[in-house]
């Protein structure tokens, strides 16, 4: 079920990383004419499956998702997360079904936009366009570096590198770089890096036992973020697509 807006693009705190930013401020009504809100999911419910039809662009409001495979063998591979301010369902355009499934990793609401409309609006004002073109650019970089990721680092690069990645993407959301909740869970982790989650559990406890990181439960502090970059090896730019 949808609903109306209860707060405009306009006025909302992700504007900066969501749809509107490719709007020029005259124009933002024309996005709050078709943009809906979705009644909010609980905790393991699909927000669309792997295989369904395509036809709504999803914002993240609130909450966090985890975008998940099947693969010939039944194996589930978590493709990435999506935190507040994220877009869903964009790797569907091309085929017109969802290639991966979005599951709630805990209590999440989205925002709703049929494709047609945001089709329509593309064509008629460029830098919308032009900003819809540079999102759709940055998810086959991730996917690349993703598949770097995987296939080059040691255990302990992946998860440190995953560890900077989030931290930046709180950054970029104008919260906290270095305490934030974790809404997955290292068994999601390890899927999404490819490791074990005993091998995430022992890195996790390193990383801790240096003083490099505090983890309460899902809660995390940063506490040396230069060397958490340093261990994962490689030069981070400001972070905002899905870890």
């Amino acid at each position: 079920m949808t609903l109306r807006l209860s707060q405009t693009c306009q006025h909302c705190s992700l504007r900066q990383l969501c749809l509107p930013v490719g709007l020029p401020e005259g124009e933002l009504w024309q996005l709050d004419e078709i943009v809906q809100q979705r009644r909010p999911l609980s905790k393991n419910a699909d927000l669309y499956r792997m295989g369904e039809r395509f036809d709504t662009l999803f914002a993240v409001r609130t909450g966090a998702f985890k975008t998940v495979l099947i693969t010939d063998d039944g194996t589930e591979q978590i493709t990435g997360f999506a935190l507040a301010g994220d877009l869903l369902g964009l790797d569907a355009i091309h085929s017109g079904q969802h290639p991966v499934s979005a599951v709630a990793l805990e209590t999440s609401s989205v925002c709703a936009v049929p494709y047609t409309h945001v089709d329509d609006l593309a064509g008629r004002l460029p830098t919308f366009r032009q900003h819809m073109m540079g999102v759709m650019s940055h998810e086959l970089a991730h996917d690349e570096n993703l598949h770097a990721l995987l296939g080059q680092r040691t255990a302990e690069q992946r998860l440190t590198t995953f560890l900077v990645t989030l931290s930046e993407r709180h950054r970029a959301r104008g919260l906290a770089a270095d305490r934030f909740h974790l809404p997955m869970s290292r068994a999601d982790i390890a899927n999404h890096l490819g490791l074990t989650q005993e091998t995430i559990s022992r890195l996790l406890t390193q990383l801790r036992r240096r003083g490099v990181i505090h983890l309460h439960t899902r809660d995390l502090h940063i506490l040396a973020p230069d060397r958490l970059r340093d261990m994962a090896g490689i030069t981070m730019t400001r972070a905002v697509s899905n870890a």
